[in-house]
């Protein structure tokens, strides 16, 4: 396992987390007994570094996280969470309208999760805090900020961090540059390549880790998705809802389009999709989810310092594709 040093903090962190959103369930059922299994062979592996939520399964993500820690008794193990805004409105909020930061986040909220995710923990310092939705305004409207440093204050987290929006890195450039924030969560892989353009060269300047989630496309960029593949989800799995309609069908010939490009250089496009996130530096952590022993091998094997061919990058630029698919 590679180790990168993540931002402005002392910390050393896998390169490859653990991205721990199907420990909620809400990809389709997991078995408790199972996932801290999971997450203690992940550790074996030199996984270091753990993302989850409170969003995840109510709780049940940050739960089981938790009876994995209480297991683990060798090195450390960062943790980092995540708080959802107050949105009574989520469902119609245009976040693309630079909607209102001040109160999302409210002090009395924010105390009450903290110590939520706390107690599931078994923890008594958060490592990482993450608002789980940024609001532009949010550089100008600080009361999530002024809440987060009391609780800093008080020991209740070590460090600050935010998690963007989907398809939405642009929102992030002026929390990166500014270096109000400790690390910045985004969206990035082989279809989602924006990030790289403006958003990682600000961070980059100011010092701001940033962390990947699905570097894998929810699954698409395994490489192995078939035509019955979608037949195989059940209805309480997410990717059911995701890739319904023609979606799937144009996920499929995207990905068989991009597997071909990929070809001369690598045979499994798991590989080239990993490969592709950890070579960028401003990436500190990648963070696939993973369900079993198997998932985990499959990761961490790519965290072992081999180049990415600089021949294939400009290659890989027309195939950009903003999509999506949560709701």
């Amino acid at each position: 396992m590679q180790y990168r040093n993540f931002g402005r903090t002392d910390w050393k962190v896998s390169e490859i987390g653990f991205g721990g959103w199907q420990l909620g369930g809400t990809w389709g059922p997991m078995d408790e007994k199972e996932s801290i299994d999971t997450l203690l062979y992940a550790f074996e592996k030199g996984v270091n570094f753990v993302d989850t939520a409170i969003a995840y399964g109510q709780g049940r993500s940050e739960t089981v996280v938790g009876k994995a820690l209480e297991k683990w008794n060798s090195g450390k193990i960062y943790v980092a969470t995540k708080i959802t805004p107050i949105m009574p409105e989520l469902t119609h909020l245009d976040l693309d309208n630079k909607p209102q930061m001040k109160g999302r986040y409210p002090e009395w909220y924010m105390r009450q999760m903290v110590e939520g995710s706390l107690k599931r923990l078994g923890v008594e310092r958060l490592d990482l805090l993450q608002l789980h939705l940024w609001l532009e305004r949010g550089i100008t409207e600080l009361d999530w900020l002024e809440t987060l440093n009391a609780l800093r204050k008080e020991g209740k987290i070590d460090r600050i961090g935010v998690s963007l929006a989907d398809i939405r890195p642009h929102q992030g450039l002026l929390l990166a540059k500014y270096g109000l924030v400790d690390s910045i969560q985004v969206l990035f892989n082989l279809f989602e390549q924006e990030p790289a353009e403006e958003l990682f060269p600000e961070g980059q300047r100011s010092g701001v880790a940033f962390i990947s989630r699905v570097p894998l496309d929810s699954g698409s960029l395994t490489g192995t998705w078939d035509r019955d593949t979608y037949g195989s989800w059940s209805k309480d799995d997410k990717r059911h809802l995701m890739y319904r309609g023609k979606r799937f069908a144009e996920t499929l010939e995207r990905v068989d389009k991009l597997r071909a490009v990929c070809k001369p250089f690598y045979t499994n496009l798991a590989e080239a999709a990993m490969r592709y996130v950890l070579h960028q530096p401003a990436v500190k952590v990648v963070i696939p989810g993973m369900r079993n022993r198997q998932e985990v091998d499959m990761n961490v094997v790519f965290s072992d310092g081999e180049r990415f061919p600089e021949s294939l990058l400009p290659q890989l630029k027309s195939y950009n594709w903003k999509h999506e698919f949560y709701h």
